[in-house]
């Protein structure tokens, strides 16, 4: 087993992330660590550990920036390969038993659906602040997550999976083969292809303390509270663009697994990815026919207005 860590400029919380892997109470697994050019001592610190743990740690530096934890992660996904594969961010830190939760989480389920199936199995996390004081016991709750639901038509319009809970095995493995031309985030695109060519399971309790703090690429938000309710209404062009990346993200899909997806997916992810380049009548139909609404009524409520709304000609808009 393998765990992927993704750093940048991760001096502060670096090290107390390290330290809960390697307190955890399964220690079968290495740990690669890729550094995407860090400007503080980041690489250093990654170094020392790889020095005192060789061939537990393994740690390199990207010859030039990414730009993003994302295209690191991905990078990192298509490189290595293991039976079993867990991804992690540079400033949580993972509870003593994810691990082996995790693990045993997985091979239940790879016994009930056969080895061969693609599987990911993902966990709760407790949203803490940068000194670990508790925001939220479930970031699920705090979110208005359901981690029931695992069907494409859901998958496809949000992500219900925080990559640093996240373990996959080999099989869901070898189908990222390939970093796409577009994708909103690295867990998305790997729960969109296990919802696609697989299974997803989860454990509904907490594994990681997922610190929040100014330099998150993405933090928690209670999405039920009034403030966030403002925000969405204050914020509709930022909801409308994620909302067409999930579209363009389909399409890019579609574009790689054509091949091999089944008849059924591959017409709901056509359907899905189309929505943009259809006559405004059409659009709330496609989403009732293939039942893609976004979970929650404040999401739905947003969906349905956007659908509504005239979309930009774009060069990506895909077409059936």
């Amino acid at each position: 087993m393998i765990i992927l860590l993704a750093t940048y400029n991760g001096e502060r919380y670096i090290s107390e992330q390290i330290v809960s892997l390697l307190s955890q109470s399964y220690q079968d697994f290495k740990i690669f660590i890729s550094d995407d050019r860090s400007t503080d001592n980041t690489f250093s610190i990654i170094n020392d550990y790889a020095n005192k743990h060789p061939g537990k740690i393994i740690a390199k530096q990207n010859d030039t920036n990414t730009g993003s934890a994302k295209l690191n992660f991905l990078r990192m996904m298509v490189e290595y390969k293991d039976d079993y594969v867990m991804l992690c961010d540079q400033d949580d830190i993972w509870l003593p038993d994810k691990v082996e939760k995790s693990l045993n989480k997985i091979k239940a389920m790879e016994e009930e659906f056969g080895k061969g199936t693609p599987v990911l199995v993902h966990t709760d996390l407790t949203v803490v602040d940068e000194n670990l004081n508790i925001i939220a016991s479930s970031y699920a709750k705090m979110s208005n997550k359901d981690f029931s639901l695992t069907t494409l038509n859901f998958a496809v319009t949000m992500n219900n999976v925080a990559g640093c809970t996240a373990i996959y095995n080999r099989a869901l493995a070898e189908l990222i083969q390939e970093v796409p031309g577009f994708f909103v985030m690295h867990d998305w695109w790997l729960s969109l292809t296990a919802a696609v060519f697989g299974k997803i399971g989860s454990l509904n309790e907490p594994a990681v303390l997922y610190r929040q703090h100014g330099e998150n690429e993405k933090g928690a938000k209670k999405v039920l509270s009034p403030k966030y309710m403002f925000y969405v209404l204050s914020n509709l062009k930022t909801m409308r663009a994620m909302i067409e990346d999930s579209y363009k993200q389909a399409g890019m899909f579609v574009e790689i697994y054509r091949d091999i997806v089944n008849e059924e997916k591959l017409g709901l992810l056509s359907a899905y990815a189309s929505i943009p380049g259809l006559p405004v009548f059409k659009r709330l139909g496609t989403v009732i026919k293939y039942k893609t609404f976004m979970n929650g009524f404040a999401r739905k409520a947003i969906q349905i207005f956007i659908l509504k709304t005239s979309f930009k000609k774009r060069d990506w808009i895909y077409k059936i």
